[in-house]
């Protein structure tokens, strides 16, 4: 191995500084010229690829857009159909001439024959594996390629009749693609099919570059100890100079001859950047180039990884009847707020990349730090991951297994074998990811939600037997064998059912909405991190009217309800709402007002459950997405429109929270710092009626330790006479004002007046100015122009103004329209 300065410089003015002779491999994508049709037509028409065949089917007027009204019923055909894929490509002479040519399929979902020129080479039944085929023995300059999908309910038939008994999840369990195709509730049942992901050509002689791993064996302030783990696939005898770039500078050349494991190369940076959570630092990145040249200085492949340094511990001490359960960056505790994320559309070619960014920008400018990848859904794009890493999101990925048991027969387990080790690999550069999760509620389900009921004790042994071989055995062993990360058997380690669940792991709270408990269960039950809580609402009127597109909006139409997934949905909305609210019959303010009650729920949780801290260390909401336009759980609807939650969890997720425990006799006043520095300032309680009266306020100088949450005041309500419907609280700390009431909405006395405001133009769009002269609570500013408000459901104090931004392209004053709940409850009584 050669890393002297000057031999390092000479090779560098050598392949750098002039042009180099290559034989770099030939890249080619087999994105065009190709069509589709059902096994037993004769007419191809136009597919997209990547794609699947309903969206192909959508976009050849076959079928009606399943995403309105009632079309989902009306197409379940397709995904019963077999269909065929085809295409034609040419290869050149210097294809040819390659000693190797390979066919790559990223993604095929999920039951494929793949025929070239009529000869079958590949059967494949794995929607989240790639396949390789070497077609060089077969390959023409001329070329056919054809793809038969098969339906999955064959093989899951047969799958079924091979055992004795059946398996919790149904026949879906048999089938390695996303099991959300099937239906949840929150997502339609469309069980599609297709190229899912890129096909490719790759021809290349002696040597390629497979894959380039930065091991990162001790990150400190002071160093980083790296090994650069290089695969190749290599039939060079003699001796690759590889050429180590980092962030674009050279830092050495290596020599090793090619043998059948990876080529390792030391690399140390002193006094690192490294990369942190966005809301704790900055997520510093860094460039990993890897250029190889044989003995006579010519150039065989290139390579280029982008990671960023840092350590990533997940701990679980174990004390007493506890267990604590929190994730270390760099050896500091942080605090994960965020949300648990589902794939962004049932027909997941469809999303781009310009979706990616815009989703996960919307997670940090929620002031989230953290997203669980639920195990339902899919191995997510790396443009998911990439883009992750450099806004500083940590990524929580569960293994693709959700509310089931699955076979644990030997042709199963290696093709499950073959797929977590494939994604582990893909992933593991990626700073953002910093956790491996087995499944989604598989133990909790096999446990306590009645699935061993009726079994025999040997079925009963066997299913948990194949569990524990897949989740206890060999993914645990397939994450510590590929990467760095720690692994976790199945999320949550308890569950409701379980009285532990309060005490020990990661913990998904489902009282409130499945069992019917009052919000305030949130703030009297509090795990050591939950990782699932949440409560339904409608999507914006507009995605409400994008389902029901004809007629009159009605939310009790056939086309809306196909919408609700959840068998009593609707109710659970309704039983909420009358709880906390005045119920309205109109359905603008009947949507409007469903989002304030899932943000009325959800923020008392994410409130109750930061103010623990460090008791409890995180909280994730279900959920960030929707798949399709949906009544769900989603604080972002299908069409990106920010719901009430997503602007209070704003809020409720900033490294300063101001928070308080309130009861009739007294309110204690929190303050939550994230940030890993001190925080001192004045403290200013004051209360003051809805006409903006002071009936009472005071102050101290408070002094909050960092990455804390400290009690700064209690405050004895006894003592002070006010009018609980028509007093708010107002706590102002560190230039942030918080509001907080007595009493729910439905019992306050709010006055209804206009909103007044001034508009100016902006570079941006418009700013606005609004003004009241009494307290207009959960203002919502809703305008015919597409744009962005910069907060919104926001309390507004009366005769103090308040501006808001609106990020928009029209050039003209926009037409702007405001609810709150003051005028929901002025039209409640008026009619």
């Amino acid at each position: 191995m050669i890393h002297i300065r000057e031999y390092m410089m000479l090779i560098f003015s050598l392949f750098g500084a002039i042009s180099v002779a290559q034989n770099l491999p030939i890249c080619q994508q087999l994105d065009s010229g190709w069509t589709f049709k059902s096994e037993n037509d004769s007419v191809w028409l136009e597919a997209r690829v990547p794609g699947c065949v309903h969206a192909d089917l959508i976009a050849n007027q076959r079928i009606n857009d399943p995403f309105i009204g009632n079309n989902e019923q009306s197409v379940q055909w397709v995904s019963e159909t077999n269909w065929e894929y085809q295409t034609t490509f040419v290869l050149t002479s210097e294809q040819l001439e390659k000693s190797h040519i390979e066919l790559n399929f990223e993604g095929l979902d999920t039951y494929a024959s793949i025929f070239l020129n009529g000869r079958l080479i590949l059967i494949a039944e794995n929607a989240f594996r790639s396949y390789q085929v070497n077609i060089k023995e077969f390959a023409k300059s001329h070329n056919t390629l054809l793809i038969r999908f098969q339906s999955p309910d064959n093989p899951e038939a047969k799958s079924a009749q091979n055992l004795p008994y059946s398996l919790p999840g149904g026949t879906r369990v048999f089938t390695r693609k996303a099991q959300f195709q099937y239906g949840w509730d929150w997502g339609p049942e469309l069980n599609t099919c297709g190229i899912w992901r890129p096909v490719t050509i790759v021809a290349w002689d002696s040597f390629r570059l497979k894959d380039l791993y930065v091991a990162q064996n001790e990150v400190t302030e002071e160093k980083a100890i790296l090994e650069l783990q290089i695969f190749q696939n290599s039939t060079i005898g003699g001796f690759v100079t590889y050429e180590v770039s980092i962030n674009d500078s050279l830092y050495g050349t290596f020599q090793n001859t090619p043998g059948n494991g990876p080529t390792k190369i030391p690399v140390a940076i002193l006094n690192p950047d490294r990369w942190w959570p966005h809301n704790i630092g900055s997520p510093h990145m860094y460039s990993f180039k890897i250029r190889a040249f044989d003995q006579n200085g010519l150039l065989l492949d290139q390579i280029e990884t982008l990671t960023g340094l840092r350590t990533i511990e997940l701990i679980t001490t174990q004390n007493n009847d506890s267990s604590s359960f929190f994730f270390k960056i760099n050896g500091v505790p942080v605090y994960a707020k965020g949300a648990n994320y589902i794939p962004q559309h049932s027909f997941q070619p469809l999303v781009t990349q310009q979706d990616y960014a815009q989703v996960l920008d919307d997670a940090v400018h929620a002031n989230m730090n953290m997203l669980r990848v639920w195990g339902g859904g899919i191995y997510e794009d790396d443009i998911f991951y990439e883009e992750a890493s450099k806004k500083g999101l940590m990524i929580w990925q569960d293994f693709m297994f959700a509310c089931a048991m699955y076979p644990g027969d030997s042709a199963f387990l290696k093709n499950v074998e073959a797929e977590a080790i494939e994604n582990v690999v893909r992933l593991r550069n990626h700073p953002c990811l910093v956790l491996w999760c087995g499944n989604n509620e598989n133990a909790e389900g096999w446990h306590r939600w009645g699935w061993s009921t009726g079994r025999s004790e040997s079925e009963k042994a066997k299913i948990w037997s194949d569990y524990l071989t897949i989740f206890d055995t060999l993914l645990p062993r397939i994450v510590s064998d590929y990467s760095n990360l720690p692994y976790h058997e199945s999320s949550p380690v308890f569950g409701r059912g379980n009285p532990k669940y309060l005490f020990n792991g990661d913990a998904h709270d489902w009282w409130v909405w499945h069992d019917g408990y009052p919000f305030e269960h949130f703030e009297q039950s509090v795990p050591r991190f939950m990782s699932e809580f949440g409560f339904q609402s409608f999507p914006d009127i507009r995605t409400v009217s994008y389902m029901q597109p004809v007629g009159t909006l009605s939310l009790e139409s056939q086309a809306v309800k196909n919408h609700q997934k959840h068998h009593s949905g609707f109710e659970t909305i309704h039983t909420y709402m009358a709880r906390d609210y005045e119920v309205t019959d109109d359905p603008g303010d009947y949507i409007y007002v469903s989002q304030l009650v899932q943000a009325h729920g959800i923020i008392k949780g994410i409130e109750a459950q930061r103010r623990a801290k460090p008791y409890c260390m995180g909280s994730l909401y279900w959920q960030l997405n929707d798949c399709w336009p949906a009544i769900s759980w989603s604080s972002i609807d299908f069409f990106g429109h920010w719901k009430a939650l997503h602007f209070k969890a704003k809020r409720a997720f900033n490294n300063l929270l101001i928070s308080a425990k309130i009861s009739p006799e007294s309110v204690s006043i929190y303050i939550v710092n994230d940030s890993l520095a001190p925080l001192e300032d004045q403290l200013h309680l004051s209360l003051l009626n809805f006409d903006g009266q002071f009936v009472w306020d005071t102050s101290a100088i408070v002094h909050v330790l960092p990455n804390a949450s400290q009690k700064v005041f209690d405050l004895d309500l006894t003592r002070i006479d006010f009018d609980p419907i028509s007093t708010v609280l107002s706590a102002t700390f560190k230039n942030q004002t918080r509001l907080m009431y007595f009493l729910p909405p439905r019992k306050l006395a709010l006055k209804n007046d206009e909103i007044k405001t001034t508009i100016t133009k902006k570079p941006f769009g418009f700013s606005i100015e609004l003004r009241s002269t009494t307290l207009q609570k959960d203002v919502r500013i809703s305008s015919d122009s597409e744009g962005h408000f910069s907060d919104n459901f926001f309390d507004l104090l009366p005769d103090k103004p308040l501006k808001i931004d609106f990020h928009t392209k029209t050039l003209s004053h926009p037409n702007l329209t405001f609810q709150s709940v003051n005028s929901v409850h002025a039209r409640i009584h008026r009619d």
